[in-house]
């Protein structure tokens, strides 16, 4: 056993690149989850400075550096404080009314529901579905509790959220400014043979760009597009469900599924089976036509290159980890696996040595 433990490590970290790489990424890890908490501005400062640095990289070629980035740093402040003082407070407002109206809803289920016995008794009993309708009422209960204590805490730690609306805008700025020199300076503590994190870095910088922008441009097109439909619809709850339904583009595959549901069910409260009801669902599903089969393949030119079954399962693992944060890095986080294993040293000496199958034949 020894012997094959022994004969894996020499053959996956015999080279030395690879092992300062493997070092750097545990390292990085063990930072990230032990002072993960104290350094969140400045992972969402770098964040946010990498969604930006497209725009100032494309405005620096009509003028000067520190010119592009102010033009950008004002659009992203006023795109910022445009959604925390018109958006969120509406969106807020909408949440708590829909909780004051979530108990009359879970009774008008209960009525519908307690039918089923009597027209269906071998598939249910009034048992089961009382049962059911006691799990609603008490996650109802849970989400209206988190709501409440949500405000509380939020008031309690006005500075604290004060320090990030200040702190964050600032780092954002000098990301922005100086994130050249600054990758510089960290470069220089590098071996000088380092071909193997350029080749990650590379692959790395091309997909998870294109994708973390395409996929925040495509939030916003998909929200503002549900809004103003489901506004023109006279849908009740219409920014918190269109921000909901933007949201769901992160979650590949099931985030719109589990979208579906609030809006559905809004929808039917509100009209019940009929035709309002029938054109908003018509509606509904053509935005999400129109963003799987139009939105994407415009913004996601370079798509990430990954099986269904590893986005699935890099949501799971690392929304498990980091909650909703996890959930939108997951592909780019998985992308950097995957990466990291193409750049391997023994993986492309395998590739190589491995001659294809149409040469084989031949």
């Amino acid at each position: 056993m020894l012997k094959i433990i022994s004969k894996w490590i020499h053959r996956y970290f015999s080279d030395e690149e690879a092992l300062l790489l493997f070092v750097l990424l545990a390292a990085s890890l063990i930072v990230i989850l032990t002072l993960g908490g104290a350094l969140a501005p400045v992972f969402i400062s770098i964040i946010l400075a990498f969604l930006m640095q497209g725009g100032v990289n494309r405005l620096k070629r009509y003028m000067p550096h520190k010119l592009a980035v102010l033009l950008v740093f004002t659009g992203f402040v006023a795109l910022f404080l445009a959604f925390m003082l018109l958006v969120l407070p509406q969106v807020w407002r909408q949440l708590v009314t829909l909780l004051n109206e979530a108990p009359r809803m879970v009774m008008e289920v209960q009525k519908v529901l307690l039918l089923l016995p009597e027209h269906y008794p071998e598939l249910v009993t009034e048992q089961q579905v009382r049962q059911l309708i006691a799990m609603a009422a008490t996650e109802i209960g849970r989400a209206w509790q988190w709501a409440l204590t949500f405000s509380i805490h939020s008031l309690s730690n006005i500075v604290a959220l004060l320090i990030y609306l200040i702190l964050v805008p600032i780092l954002v700025f000098f990301f922005l400014m100086d994130g050249g020199k600054l990758s510089m300076s960290l470069a220089a503590y590098l071996p000088e043979k380092r071909d193997m994190m350029r080749r990650v870095w590379t692959e790395m910088d091309a997909q998870i760009a294109n994708y973390i922008r395409g996929k925040v441009i495509e939030i916003l097109i998909v929200g503002a597009v549900s809004y103003v439909v489901f506004v023109i619809l006279g849908l009740n709850y219409a920014a918190l469900l269109a921000l909901m339904v933007g949201l769901s583009v992160v979650i590949p595959y099931i985030g719109a599924a589990v979208v579906t549901l609030p809006v559905a069910g809004v929808a039917f409260f509100q009209w019940g089976w009929g035709t309002e009801f029938m054109t908003l669902m018509a509606a509904y599903f053509i935005i999400q036509a129109l963003d799987g089969n139009v939105l994407v393949p415009i913004l996601f030119s370079e798509a990430v290159n990954l099986h269904p079954v590893s986005i699935i399962v890099a949501v799971l693992l690392f929304g498990s980890l980091w909650g909703v944060v996890g959930v939108f890095f997951a592909i780019p986080l998985a992308t950097l696996v995957k990466s990291i294993v193409n750049a391997w040293p023994k993986a492309l000496e395998h590739h190589a040595e491995t001659p294809p199958p149409d040469a084989e034949e031949g």
